[in-house]
């Protein structure tokens, strides 16, 4: 069982829960079952790591909703099988968490490879104004924009995201 089934399990047993500096805090009308409590003693450093903001302001937690939002709005509203509506909720994540975690660079290098801009290969902008940019060769940024999209790919595994044909 990981950290989010377990994190599930707790509040259908009426468990609301928390973070308090390194601890969970939890809070319940009636005590929860031994079993529930073994779970959550099991998965602690998991459900913390759920429960606590990164820094581009979303908590793992955040990113399963999201992602069973997208899912679930794929599967009704586009009524595509459920295999495929995971598949398509993933890479709305992928999307969003390259969104919410932009990378910045001067103006003078070339985030890719290093070199500054040459008159054949100028350094462009990507990115939006609001977030700043990323100043790349255009012959770099294919191979820039997987390395990105593999590091959410990764960052998203960490908590629970997956995308399709990968293991959980």
């Amino acid at each position: 069982m990981s950290a989010a089934e377990a994190l599930k399990v707790a509040r259908a047993a009426g468990v609301r829960l928390g973070i308090d500096g390194d601890a969970l805090a939890l809070e319940a009308a009636t005590a929860p079952p031994p079993a529930v409590l073994d779970l959550l003693a099991q998965h602690k450093a998991g459900i913390i790591a759920l429960l606590r903001p990164a820094n581009d302001g979303w908590s793992g937690e955040d990113w399963l909703s999201f992602f069973d939002e997208r899912a679930g709005i794929a599967s009704s509203a586009g009524r595509l099988s459920r295999e495929q509506a995971k598949a398509r909720a993933f890479e709305c994540c992928v999307v969003e968490w390259l969104n919410r975690n932009p990378v910045r660079s001067p103006p003078s290098r070339c985030l890719g490879c290093g070199q500054t801009e040459h008159s054949r290969d100028p350094l462009l902008p990507f990115g939006t104004e609001p977030t700043g940019h990323a100043w790349l060769h255009s012959r770099c940024w294919p191979a820039w924009h997987e390395s990105r999209k593999a590091k959410a790919v990764a960052e998203l595994a960490t908590i629970g995201v997956h995308g399709p044909g990968t293991r959980r």
